[in-house]
């Protein structure tokens, strides 16, 4: 093997070589999964390009989206960008690659198609006068993976010493768009709810204004009541049809009013349903304590009355199987569905979150195991039946499940296996009509686009991708490939892209998410075009002002809980640069402008690209501030990863 000609000493003493720096801040598009190491391969092995060994440098390796960067500010006194470039002999990823420096958004060098084997190539650029230096590797093959070795890696530097000339950007600011709500009622939330005949109904009246309010429903169909004090609504309607009610909401400030058409029938969910979900904060780690302080949390932090809704007990409530599990089984596991220590009391916890005006949903899986290593639910045989004590005949595994979760006052269930199957769906579905209460079915991990009409038929939402992480390169490739799915979204029919990963996560250790505030605006804006389901996974207790900001935006929200329920497509695509639009009930349009490069760039859309003509009036929903009105077409400079959301109506 040869061995890479040493740097001269005397240069040496007048470089900054990357590798000594803080190499945890060269993104990868595989997240932290195996990040850069000083002088050695993201698996510590030698720097080798074509059998030639190089000392000193580092690795990137990178699949999704498949790229990685490293960005460094730079001052007077720098001189120069050196290294040798290619791909590494022993990566994990070994697709073709290509090599880019920029210097200020200008592209200095690129090293066309590399491969595995090709020699390296020499990077040799001026930076004089230069302010930032980006260091890019990009996979040739779209959606590819790979890795790039930059080696050898150093700046030259006239004068100075390298922490004087050569730092990391500061971070992005977290930059709060969403308007303080002011101190007169505003009723939020959706304008449509659905519910079956005859089963419990319950609804709590969303409103913002200094506190108190009295709330109030008139024409509310016989069956039902509303609490003045809570504007909670409950009761049970017997007779199928649409009843029109109009909402009150009243304080020192004044009175507001807002019209809830109440649909009974067979359709639940009539928009997406928001909420919480405990699995990307705890993980399996979920307990009893921690559900009630996250319901607490959604009154504390005011986001009930914001429309969000449901908190549900991800995996790890039932009783252990392996021993290697926390949570004690209450009695010896035999796939039942007991729970385990961590919650004695079931049925108080719904009674407590119901009490609170918010909604409580479970997880199941056909499977005898599940994925965290608890008992199943239906899975003891998943097509058999068992003796219904007390009564003549069988019930199915499902039937007692549904039962059992209705009893304790669940209103949500999540189903959790893999590849999903219509029969064991279907079980199920028709196990929660017949329970006697209305419980959301809902599919995970994760359905088939082939059979996303057989899911719009059984169940109220549906995953429609792996698990999402919070990276740049899981979220935006996960939103962002939605397009497919678009024709199966619809009142009581969602394709879910995955819970929300903004705020305080981390799978059992709650920490920062890894998205920068750009991102994260992208990910709420883009979740709310596609009308998904909008499942937080953060830890409320620590949500600070940026995270709050995010989830209350009331006119960002309602482009989510549009009754219409259209999905956004995608409108063009060039050069990093994308154009969504979704059509409101109003005949309105949400639209949405992202830049998924790493440079601030123009983002534009025509009104004839959206089937429009005459001038629109325009409205940054993020600011709720009117933008005026334009005659043809929009256009906006989009920061890095960032976004411009946007409704747009006619002018007259």
């Amino acid at each position: 093997m040869v061995m890479a000609a040493p740097v001269r000493a005397a240069e040496t003493a007048r470089v900054c070589w990357l590798s000594d720096l803080d190499l945890t801040k060269v993104q990868q598009s595989c997240g932290t999964w195996k990040p850069a190491v000083k002088d050695k391969t993201c698996n510590d092995k030698p720097l080798t390009i074509a059998d030639k060994t190089f000392e000193r440098g580092f690795q990137t390796t990178f699949f999704g989206e498949g790229y990685s960067a490293f960005e460094l500010d730079l001052k007077p006194g720098v001189q120069k960008f050196l290294a040798s470039v290619g791909v590494n002999d022993q990566g994990d990823f070994i697709d073709p690659v290509e090599f880019f420096v920029y210097g200020d958004n200008d592209l200095l060098w690129s090293s066309g198609k590399m491969q595995l084997k090709d020699a390296a190539k020499p990077v040799d650029v001026s930076l004089v006068g230069k302010k930032h230096l980006l260091l890019l590797v990009k996979t040739i093959n779209p959606g590819g993976g790979g890795n790039g070795d930059w080696a050898d890696a150093r700046i030259a530097l006239d004068g100075g010493k390298t922490g004087d000339l050569v730092s990391f950007p500061p971070p992005e600011p977290a930059e709060i768009l969403t308007p303080k709500p002011g101190p007169e009622p505003k009723i939020t939330g959706a304008r449509v709810f659905g519910v079956r005949p005859g089963n419990p109904f319950f609804f709590k009246i969303p409103a913002t204004g200094t506190a108190p309010l009295t709330f109030g429903a008139k024409g509310l169909p016989d069956g039902l009541k509303v609490d003045a004090k809570t504007g909670v609504i409950t009761g049970s309607i017997s007779k199928a049809g649409d009843y029109p009610v109009t909402l009150t909401a009243t304080n020192a400030k004044g009175k507001t009013t807002k019209p809830l058409k109440i649909v009974v029938g067979e359709k639940l969910a009539l928009t997406p349903p928001m909420g919480w979900a405990s699995y990307n904060c705890w993980n399996c780690e979920v307990t009893e304590q921690r559900m009630r302080a996250i319901a607490e949390a959604f009154v504390k932090t005011d986001l009930i009355n914001h429309g969000w809704t449901y908190m549900n007990i991800d995996d790890g409530w039932q009783a252990r199987v392996d021993k290697g599990r926390a949570g004690e089984a209450r009695k010896a596991p035999n796939f039942s569905l007991e729970p385990n220590d961590r919650f004695p009391d079931m049925k108080g916890l719904c009674d407590y979150v119901h009490g609170l005006g918010l909604k409580i949903g479970i997880y199941s899986t056909p499977w005898k195991i599940s994925y965290g290593g608890y008992t199943g639910g239906s899975g003891n045989d998943a097509k058999g039946t068992i003796d219904n004590e007390g009564q003549n005949g069988k019930v199915t595994f499902e039937e007692q499940d549904a039962k059992q979760w209705a009893a304790w006052g669940f209103d949500s269930m999540k189903y959790d296996w893999r590849p999903n199957d219509v029969p064991n769906t279907k079980r199920m579905s028709e196990a929660l009509r017949k329970c006697g209460r209305d419980i959301l079915l809902t599919l995970s991990n994760s359905a088939d686009l082939g059979q996303a009409d057989k899911w719009a038929e059984l169940a109220q939402f549906w995953r429609t991708t792996g698990d999402i992480t919070d990276t740049w390169w899981s979220m935006s490739g996960i939103g962002f490939a939605q397009d497919p799915w678009k024709k199966f979204a619809g009142p009581g029919h969602w394709n879910d892209p995955d819970m929300l990963v903004v705020g305080h996560v981390g799978w059992g250790k709650p920490r920062p998410t890894y998205l920068t505030p750009n991102e994260q605006y992208t990910h709420i804006s883009l979740w709310c075009l596609l009308s998904a389901p909008l499942l937080l996974g953060c830890d409320l207790s620590q949500a600070d002002e940026f995270t709050l900001n995010l989830l209350n935006n009331d006119e960002v929200l309602e482009v989510d809980q549009d009754p219409l329920g259209s999905a956004a497509g995608r409108i063009s695509s060039k050069d990093g640069m994308e154009v969504w639009a979704k059509d409101m009930e109003d005949g309105s349009k949400a639209v949405g402008l992202f830049n998924r490069t790493l440079f601030p760039a123009k983002v534009s859309v025509k009104w004839s690209d959206l089937g429009l003509t005459g001038p629109q009036k325009v409205r940054d929903l993020w600011r709720q501030k009117d933008l005026g009105i334009s005659k043809d077409q929009f256009e906006a400079v989009i920061p890095r990863h960032g976004c411009m959301l946007i409704r747009i109506r006619p002018a007259n």
